[in-house]
Parts: C-alpha cells; structure tokens; sequence
C-alpha cells in the first residue's frame, strides 16, 4: 500500500502518544493488518515515521524522568540507571 503524506504524519502523530496499531487503522480507514505488515517493513517509509513518532515521545518521557532523578526521586534514579544500562547493551 501507498501512503499519502497525510496518513505518514497522522501515524506518526498517533504513534507519539502511543495509541495502538489497531485504533490508528480505524481511524486512518485501513485494514490493521496492512498497517502492521507496512509498519513490520522497517525500511519503509511508514515504518520510519510509527517508529519515529515513538522515538520522540520517549526522548521528551526520558528528559522528564531525567530531571526528576536529578531532583532526588527514587524511582526516576532507577529508572535513569536502568535506562544507561540498557543504552550501553545496545551500542
């Protein structure tokens, strides 16, 4: 399937607040189960944008808890600390 522009930014807005496949079909009026196979596709374009849109929810996610374990919060220092580890498996 061809996606217009429209619908590549309308997945990548969708995808930021993490609204499911299923329910960014329905309201895109298409089958979910194109949309997944397009999104499983990871060298296409609707791949990059749904992947993207989640990217830049979880930079803004992980700069919040990042100010919040520089303030002292037990739970953000954990999860700081869980996140450096898991930065550090990946490279």
């Amino acid at each position: 399937m061809i996606f217009t522009e429209q619908q590549l930014s309308d997945i990548e807005k969708y995808a930021s607040i993490y609204l499911k496949i299923s329910d960014i079909a329905v309201i895109l009026d298409i089958a979910p189960e194109v949309l997944r196979n397009a999104i499983a596709h990871r060298d296409s374009e609707v791949s990059r944008r749904y992947h993207r849109g989640k990217a830049i929810s979880k930079v803004k996610l992980r700069q919040q808890e990042m100010t919040l374990a520089q303030v002292g919060s037990p739970l953000a220092l954990v999860n700081t600390a869980n996140n450096l580890l898991d930065m550090e498996d990946d490279e």
